[in-house]
């Protein structure tokens, strides 16, 4: 599989993580993406491939592509036995000028890129990439159509540093503390937040205590659950496992043998990072 990534030029590395290419055959047919305080768009080249945002929904085709605000539970993904596309990893805040409407409208309800920008100016992108001589200029073509559509957001720079704040402390801090920090009230925080990230402040100060502590796992080592948990700032072991389970699907155990699953069906694979093979 062929990964290529970037980070993009100013001002859109004030929004967004990297933009990135991906060609070639999956190491699974279906991958779960637990959630992450990221937002994500891709731009599809290929076959159509399915999303399920969570596990009491149906999956979803998507043609042309998917925007996903950060998710507040798993999201399950299936692909053609080869996949091409674009994409863009975002930062929470970074999908709010881009969207004509406002975040909360999308939370955990991923639409196709066509929702989003139109379908006749979506056509035309997918045919400048596809044309493209290789990654390099197709990222160089990605990042023109963003900064082209780069928009205002209401309250981004509120959002944007209290976020930070949050990401500093891995989701650590209490939210009156953002709150007072800031200036506002809380009504107001978490109405700024759900505007331009989707969810309320407490929401994505979660998912990052939650996705740092993860990280930090090594499954192939020894683990003492209640030394992780503790560290990461839960009341007990029994509250780190049911926050892994609403977040995840799997008990922290169960995630541990699928992730070295993974590991050792597909050492080194580009996407070993966080996707894990669906369950």
């Amino acid at each position: 599989m062929e990964y290529v990534s970037r980070v993009p030029r100013p001002p859109l590395d004030g929004l967004i993580d990297d933009l990135y290419y991906l060609e070639g055959a999956r190491p699974y047919a279906r991958l779960t993406l637990p959630p992450t305080p990221a937002a994500l768009l891709i731009v599809n080249l290929g076959a159509p491939f399915l999303i399920r945002a969570g596990a009491d929904v149906e999956a979803a085709e998507y043609a042309d592509g998917c925007v996903v605000t950060p998710p507040t539970r798993a999201y399950e993904f299936g692909y053609p036995p080869r996949t091409r596309s674009v994409g863009v990893h975002l930062k929470p805040w970074g999908l709010a000028p881009f969207l004509p409407m406002p975040a909360a409208e999308l939370c955990d309800r991923p639409v196709t890129v066509e929702q989003v920008w139109g379908r006749r100016a979506v056509a035309e992108l997918r045919d400048r990439l596809t044309s493209a001589e290789g990654p390099h200029e197709m990222l160089t073509l990605l990042e023109e159509e963003l900064m082209r559509r780069l928009g205002d957001a209401t309250g981004l720079g509120l959002v944007r540093h209290t976020s930070r704040v949050i990401a500093a402390t891995r989701g650590a801090v209490a939210i009156d503390e953002l709150r007072a920090s800031a200036g506002v009230s809380s009504t107001h925080l978490a109405r700024r937040f759900k505007d331009l990230v989707g969810v309320t402040p407490k929401r994505l100060a979660r998912t990052y205590r939650f996705t740092a502590t993860v990280l930090a796992i090594d499954p192939a080592e020894p683990i003492d659950w209640a030394d992780l948990a503790s560290g990461a700032g839960y009341f007990d072991q029994a509250h780190f496992g049911h926050e892994f389970r609403a977040f995840t699907g799997l008990t922290p155990t169960r995630y541990v043998e699928v992730r070295r699953r993974f590991l050792e069906e597909h050492p080194g694979h580009v996407l070993d990072g966080w996707p894990l093979p669906t369950d």
